[in-house]
């Protein structure tokens, strides 16, 4: 048993579904003044059809709406009917279509535009109901007695499916509309509080019962906001951009805090307030035969301490940029890529591995920053390297190869400016550097270690 409930046009859509929910958890919205109840089993709490109806029809007069009321045993039935009738009206179980039969073939034009209409590609009001006007039909029974296989002759397919329709039939089952969830949590505190310390306790308290509502929902949280309403009318804002679907309670409030750190409120905090954008739970699967990877959680954590610590812009994977200059590079979020699957180049472009049978491969470990040295030159090349640095050795020179000359940001004012040559340098110790002398100052320096 369905019923639907018609609204009028001054009628707001939120209020009328929910006068339905009240009633029914499967409801069905078709458009901004109808929706549909699925009451089965509701029949217990409320009574028979008739007076299930006139109890709905008394609530929603309760919010000030003004509404139509029809039970059947199809949707279909009871949305046909709801347009011709006003009022409560209850169609006993097996005569939809004798009900449906003296009313005009005009209704089909109220869901031919509907979507959640039956799934014909062409409306009725295009093909279907003029041709059978012209045949001096003029009701849904006179429609629904004509034998489909002549409709389907004449009209096609399309025509049967709204024959059915004209006799009651659904061309789908009910397909309920999910409730708009708010994932959030709230407190008002007795007495302001100062610092992370305290914060903490309080953001506790709220995140676990918030990560228990996600986990029943099977949802994940993708943005973290947390709002402090301080005690100067000020509200501190805070958003997190979760690398992955997390419902962790300890890891969330982690993150907040350690983003809190870095971003302290300017007061005392008098009410808190989390909130979280949900999104589909993630599926871990793992494998036996490789080796498992860190858990985003303590990946996510992991990076947001070494954030607060470093500051923002300073932790994170490193990307190569379309650039000359040596050692360019730009910081990107640290995402670790999965060796099951997923991009293998991960956020620091491809990884090179050595496949079996193949040559030496050669890298060139660089230091973050250059070591500072002194070289001698022999005929126009480097005949011997001598630092300070404890670690980096120096020697004779073996062997070398260069210069390399690159410049570039010659055009900019910030100092980016480079002007210099590369040689690659065997010592007799059996060390290989990567050198470079910076042309402007007249410097040398050993930028890294080839292996």
């Amino acid at each position: 048993m369905f019923g639907v409930v018609y609204g009028a046009p001054e009628s707001a859509p939120a209020a009328i579904v929910a006068v339905a929910r009240e009633f029914s958890p499967r409801v069905e919205i078709y458009g901004p003044r109808e929706v549909a109840l699925d009451l089965h089993g509701v029949a217990r709490l409320f009574g028979d059809a008739a007076e299930i109806g006139r109890e709905l029809r008394r609530t929603a007069a309760d919010r000030g709406l003004r509404v139509r009321i029809a039970i059947a045993a199809t949707r279909t039935a009871a949305r046909l009917i709801v347009r011709h009738r006003a009022g409560v009206t209850v169609i006993a179980p097996g005569t939809e279509a004798a009900a449906l039969a003296p009313l005009p073939l005009a209704l089909l034009d109220a869901l031919a535009n509907d979507p959640n209409a039956p799934n014909v590609p062409n409306a009725p009001n295009d093909s279907v109901v003029p041709s059978l006007r012209r045949w001096g039909l003029r009701t849904l029974g006179e429609f629904a007695a004509l034998a489909p296989d002549a409709v389907a002759a004449r009209l096609g397919q399309v025509a049967v499916q709204w024959q059915r329709v004209a006799a009651g039939e659904d061309p789908r089952p009910l397909v309920p509309a999910s409730p708009e969830e708010r994932f959030e949590q709230a407190l008002d505190l007795e007495w302001p509080i100062e610092g992370l310390e305290p914060l903490s306790f309080v953001l506790g308290r709220l995140l676990e019962p918030l990560a228990a509502h996600l986990e029943r929902r099977d949802r994940g949280a993708a943005v973290l906001h947390v709002r402090l309403h301080l005690v100067t009318r000020v509200v501190h804002e805070r958003s997190l951009q979760l690398p992955v679907a997390m419902r962790d309670a300890r890891t969330l409030r982690t993150l907040a805090l350690l983003d809190l750190e870095s971003h302290p409120p300017d007061a005392a905090i008098d009410r808190a307030i989390v909130a979280v954008d949900p999104t589909p739970a993630r599926v871990v699967q793992y494998s036996l035969l490789t080796r498992p990877l860190p858990s985003p959680e303590q990946v996510s954590t992991l990076v947001a301490r070494l954030t607060a610590l470093m500051g923002e812009g300073r932790c994170g994977a490193p990307a190569a940029v379309d650039s000359w200059q040596p050692g360019a590079f730009a910081m990107t979020p640290f995402a670790p890529v999965d060796s099951r699957g997923g991009d293998p180049a991960g956020p620091a472009g491809p990884t090179h591995r050595q496949t079996p049978g193949s040559g030496p491969v050669v890298a060139l470990r660089r230091f973050r920053f250059p070591v500072p040295a002194r070289v001698r030159m022999d005929e126009g090349q480097p005949a011997r390297v001598m630092t300070d640095r404890r670690g980096v050795s120096g020697g004779a020179v073996a062997a070398c190869a260069g210069p390399w000359r690159t410049s570039g940001a010659w055009w900019l004012d910030g100092g980016e400016a480079w002007d210099g040559d590369e040689w690659d340098v065997a010592l007799t110790d059996g060390v290989a550097y990567r050198l470079f002398r910076d042309r402007a100052a007249d410097r040398w320096f050993v930028a890294g270690i080839i292996d």
